[in-house]
């Protein structure tokens, strides 16, 4: 391998994105339709572009679109739909670009390439620090990129390591990428799951009519009514093919980092991580600002939906009247991972109404799960007063944001983040609040239940637990 690459050598790549995957090896069963199933539970992970890859043993068939499951897939009637396949894999992607460029159909995945190895098909969750260092190389040495995601440098990597063996080409590459990911590979006949030594995307593996499964979130489990067995753990590597399930542990975890972003927005409330459910920890994290905030109001409302469970755990912690006054447009996507201000300003007029005869005259809280750049906020309160609330209380179920993420969640740079440099009485100021508070960090660590020193806090406290430089 031409690769002998200084390791302490450290890039930063521009490229970010976070998207949900899922795999499965199951010889003889409709792979086609519960990919498709499990790419739908996924659905709030990114609705960019999605994709469906299938291998009947011999050679990997692939479809992929811009749009989301249902606009790539319904009525769909392509050779997928002819496969008797034994194993699959989906993606599901967002784009966290403004790039246009990037927005683009070669960039969905899975992507599918092949070398001398074979087929090899792959979906990554996830960001790679290192990757304009690792592309320039690359290019230098004659690889020619047909994406400009950094999960194609994957493909190159293993297309170059030389080996015929796809696990043995994995445990040579993958110490030369850093950052955060969740991988699903696929070959001809396996499946691999890996996710980073820190665990900083979360995968988890599943059971389904006696075959293996992987998806970033259980609700794909119970989506297709699979058991979920166990998180994939930080630096393991999972092998699934005709001879069962092997687990190796591909590189070391000093220690765990796990985006603490995923129990406050990210995943779907009825996913588990870490033997975690989301709706009950968003509950508690609710319950904890009400200790640390508590407002003398009439009614207590969250905004759909990552906030609801938040909400309520605050209405029921202060004994409140906790009502449904807003109600959100279910037909637009979330305006968090939209790639433009243009497009965020004009998805939150789309997406979300207060019910004026539930607000009017009352004194509002309103809880959300978090303040990114301000602009859902300072228009959600001018949406409340305008409805004829006497009082609108923001209560932020997370703490200040001040700094960008790296590792594939769409946190922009910290000149655009409100909290950056800006008191919480500066930020209620500006989008017109009657109070403000935010969650501690503390209260957040209690709420999450699980230690400090096992979550990646980069965004609240610009300590990153992977040096970007």
């Amino acid at each position: 391998m031409s690769l002998a690459w200084d390791l302490e050598e450290r890039g930063t790549g521009g490229l970010k994105e976070a998207c949900g995957v899922f795999g499965v090896y199951a010889p003889g069963e409709d792979l086609f339709q519960v990919t498709k199933y499990a790419l739908y539970a996924l659905q709030h992970r990114g609705q960019e572009s999605a994709g469906i890859a299938l291998s009947d043993g011999r050679q990997v068939y692939l479809k992929k679109g811009m749009g989301l499951v249902s606009e790539v897939f319904t009525n769909y009637k392509g050779p997928l739909k002819d496969v008797e396949p034994v194993a699959a894999m989906g993606h599901v992607r967002y784009l966290t670009s403004s790039t246009p460029r990037r927005a683009t159909p070669e960039n969905a995945q899975p992507l599918l390439v092949r070398s001398r190895q074979g087929c090899l098909a792959v979906a990554h969750n996830g960001n790679l620090i290192n990757a304009d260092e690792l592309r320039d190389r690359l290019e230098k040495e004659g690889s020619i990129f047909q994406t400009s995601t950094d999960s194609e440098l994957i493909a190159h990597l293993v297309a170059r390591y030389g080996s015929h063996d796809l696990e043995s080409s994995l445990k040579g590459v993958l110490p030369f990428i850093r950052g955060a990911y969740a991988f699903v590979f696929m070959a001809e006949k396996q499946v691999f799951g890996v996710r980073d030594p820190y665990g900083i995307r979360p995968l988890s593996l599943g059971l389904w009519n006696g075959h293996y499964v992987l998806a970033s979130e259980t609700c794909a489990f119970d989506t297709i009514g699979a058991e979920t067995i166990r998180d994939i753990e930080p630096g393991e590597m999972v092998i699934i093919d005709g001879e069962g399930l092997r687990s190796v542990q591909i590189l070391p975890s000093e220690r765990k980092a796990l985006c603490v972003f995923e129990f406050i927005y990210f995943a779907r409330p009825d996913s588990n991580i870490c033997g975690k459910n989301i709706h009950l920890v968003r509950k508690e994290l609710g319950r904890q600002l009400a200790r640390e905030h508590p407002v003398d109001s009439d009614i207590v409302t969250g905004v759909p939906d990552s906030s609801l469970a938040a909400a309520s755990g605050f209405a029921e912690e202060l004994g409140l009247s906790y009502e449904m006054g807003m109600i959100k447009n279910r037909y637009i996507g979330r305006t968090f991972i939209r790639p433009t201000q243009k497009i965020r300003d004009i998805g939150v007029q789309l997406k979300l109404n207060p019910v004026q005869k539930v607000v009017e005259g009352k004194r509002v809280v309103v809880v959300d799960d978090s303040i990114v750049r301000g602009t859902t906020s300072k228009k959600l309160v001018e949406m409340f007063f305008r409805a004829g609330a006497k009082e609108v209380h923001m209560r932020i179920s997370s703490p200040v944001v001040i700094s960008p993420c790296c590792y594939g969640i769409n946190i922009p740079a910290s000149r655009e983040l409100i909290g950056y440099k800006k008191s919480v009485d500066d930020i209620r100021r500006d989008i017109g609040a009657t109070s403000m508070g935010y969650l501690s960090q503390e209260g957040m660590f209690k709420a999450v239940g699980i230690a400090k020193e096992e979550l990646c806090l980069a965004c609240f406290s610009g300590n990153y637990p992977i040096d970007r430089g």
